[in-house]
């Protein structure tokens, strides 16, 4: 529920969170020191990860090479970004999203979304996916045998990833008026689950090898 950022302020509920410190700064020579590495990195996140990973390369220009984001909502400051953020972080963590990024509707917000920065983000390879939320291959009983999960995949998995395919959209439509290149892969059908990310994952894994070789 942190969205592995930096929060202005400690949350009572979730605790201190300093994700980007961490992810962008601490951790990478701390890897490069132990083991024997190229110095190039990639990230990829699904699901709320998919807003943090595109804010990683962001905030730390240069670091990553290549950012893969999946069923990400990377809209953060207008309405229906933040009520998807809050879903997560208040009602799912049951902490406050105003000691994340600051009051609602305020320059903390505006500052963490990557469609309004998006420009920040030339020069990045990008990988952008998200499906329609229609039934697809991996919502039946053949494949999730248990009907109670199955039928949350389909209506809840399939609310959320026509939500975050809204997100998607706006990211994709901002990355073409900057003329930014971007691999996208908009599948017609498939939920908010797992079934599909590891079909991306399986399908972007070339897109990292060109883009760290």
């Amino acid at each position: 529920f942190s969205y592995y950022t930096d929060w202005e302020k400690p949350d009572p509920v979730l605790g201190v969170h300093k994700w980007s410190t961490f992810l962008g700064k601490e951790l990478p020579p701390v890897i490069d020191a132990k083991y024997n590495t190229s110095g190039k990195n990639a990230v990829g996140g699904i699901s709320s990860s998919g807003t943090s990973v595109l804010n990683l390369a962001i905030e730390h220009p240069g670091l990553y090479k290549a950012v893969g984001a999946y069923s990400g909502c990377p809209t953060t400051a207008d309405p229906f970004g933040q009520n998807n953020i809050r879903l997560v972080v208040e009602v799912r963590g049951k902490g406050d999203a105003r000691n994340m990024w600051g009051p609602y509707n305020g320059p903390g917000w505006r500052k963490h979304d990557p469609v309004i920065n998006a420009h920040k983000l030339r020069g990045t390879k990008l990988y952008i996916s998200n499906a329609t939320g229609l039934p697809g291959q991996y919502d039946n009983p053949s494949y999730v045998k248990d009907q109670k999960t199955l039928a949350d995949q389909i209506a809840v998995g399939g609310v959320i990833e026509g939500s975050t395919m809204v997100c998607t959209l706006q990211l994709v439509n901002r990355l073409r008026e900057l003329n930014i290149p971007a691999t996208v892969d908009l599948p017609p059908t498939g939920t908010h689950s797992w079934g599909y990310w590891q079909d991306q994952l399986h399908r972007s894994w070339s897109f990292y090898e060109k883009a760290l070789s």
